[in-house]
């Protein structure tokens, strides 16, 4: 087997560029390469592959069109040539911009430890954007999931997601050690059991630019979708240079770059010990009046607990890697799991971007036609809305809530839902389809 040079090209399509002033152009036939993913991905990208071709059709009559690109990864191109994740995959993502994939199988073993994080990395993909809503119909735990309408920034690319970490027993945990000990003896003092056999070492990263460009991008967009709070999330409280950095960089670049567009907690925090409580609470209000953006922080693990008693409080939440990988699926849960929760991978900067499927391969479903499209295919609405097609991803959500809303589902709704009619992956596509073109 031999890894491929290139991906065929569809004829008819267009490449994505970036402009001059930062904003995607995008032809009317833009190729966009895609991975359907194992185990189940290829019954819900079959699907939501339908769903996407048929907002864009209906939305556009014909005047555009995605000009998809198979690319490959995980098992399907380890079988086909060999390797986990080809060059040419990269290659692909990375001049055309923008992309979307199923799920994919983790290795097993040496190599890459995960594929989804080897292609943030390798692409800069640092933002992990998870927007959390709930769909009309759609079985929950909690008695009011339509409160939870948040979306996540995810800084994706630092924390202990880094991968720098050292395997106990290994030399090179052994030689981390006696670097600790010999030149930082008082943090090595802090390490309880510190025999080399039995410990295991992980480094956790967190720049002020990485913070910074992760703050701006959710500052941007809570302002641009005219919300009302960005919340940094950290546990400042323990881990004062890393998270408790975060946090006061993600205030500092809030007051610094936006200016009179923003109110911010630290601000109120000001004016409280110049002027008292009752100044800086009128001063909230006022900014609260004129429309100003309130950029607030809270503890993450407080968050957890406050994300379940309080959701209306939350708009856009801006958070580090561990932190949003926890709150991401916790918010799933609220409004009917992670089989229904999109993403997207985004470098503002540079426009690259791959929205994904969050959950994962599911292999003893395969081929089997029936389990829920919906992460891909909202992750599709993502990747519409993004290209700036906001009329075709209208569509999407419209399909959504009509198929849900007349519980024409995937058998993990229906054994929850009452007078549920339980339809295959593929005919829940066909339901979507129906009500967008209604």
């Amino acid at each position: 087997m031999t890894e491929p040079q290139a991906f065929p090209v569809p004829p008819e399509g267009k490449p994505i560029h970036l402009g001059q002033d930062g904003t995607l152009r995008v032809p009317s036939k833009p190729i966009v390469p895609f991975i359907e993913g194992d185990g189940t991905g290829r019954d819900i990208w079959r699907a939501a592959q339908r769903v996407l071709d048929a907002a864009v059709a209906t939305a556009y009559a014909g005047e555009r069109q995605i000009a998809w690109m198979e690319v490959f990864a995980g098992q399907k191109a380890f079988d086909r040539f060999g390797t986990w994740l080809p060059d040419a995959t990269v290659a692909a993502f990375r001049e055309y911009l923008v992309g979307i994939k199923g799920p994919l199988t983790t290795p097993i073993g040496g190599g890459i430890r995960s594929l989804n994080v080897a292609l943030r990395q390798m692409l800069d993909l640092y933002v992990c954007l998870r927007p959390v809503r709930w769909f009309n119909g759609v079985p929950s735990p909690v008695k009011r999931p339509e409160d939870v309408n948040m979306a996540i920034f995810r800084e994706n690319t630092e924390d202990i997601y880094a991968g720098i970490e050292f395997e106990a027993g290994s030399k090179d945990g052994a030689r981390f050690i006696e670097l600790l000990q010999a030149n930082f003896p008082e943090h090595a003092k802090r390490i309880r059991f510190p025999a080399a056999e039995g410990l295991g070492l992980g480094i956790k990263p967190v720049s002020r630019e990485g913070t910074e460009r992760l703050v701006r991008a959710a500052i941007e967009y809570a302002l641009d979708q005219k919300r009302a709070s960005v919340t940094l999330v950290h546990k400042g409280n323990i881990m004062k240079y890393t998270e408790g950095a975060f946090a006061s960089w993600g205030y500092a670049l809030a007051e610094s770059a936006f200016g009179e567009q923003v109110f911010t907690y630290r601000q109120w925090d000001e004016i409280k010990a110049s002027s008292g409580e009752d100044a800086a609470n009128a001063a909230q209000a006022a900014a609260t009046a004129a429309g100003k953006l309130l950029v607030k922080d809270a503890i993450a693990d407080i968050m957890l607990q406050q994300v379940l008693t309080r959701p209306r409080e939350f708009d856009v939440i801006a958070t580090l890697n561990l932190n949003g990988d926890y709150l991401s699926d916790a918010l799933a849960a609220q409004v009917g799991g992670i089989g229904i929760a999109p993403g997207g991978n985004i470098n503002y900067q540079s426009g690259h971007a791959i929205f994904e499927a969050t959950h994962g391969t599911a292999p003893k479903y395969a081929d089997k036609d029936m389990v829920n499209p919906g992460s891909v295919i909202l992750s599709g609405e993502m990747m519409l809305r993004h290209l700036g097609w906001q009329e075709a991803a209208d569509l999407v959500i419209k399909g959504l809530d009509g198929a849900i809303g007349a519980r024409t589902v995937t058998y993990d709704f229906a054994r929850q839902m009452e007078g549920a009619t339980k339809v295959s992956c593929s005919g829940f596509a066909n339901a979507v389809i129906e009500w967008m073109e209604r």
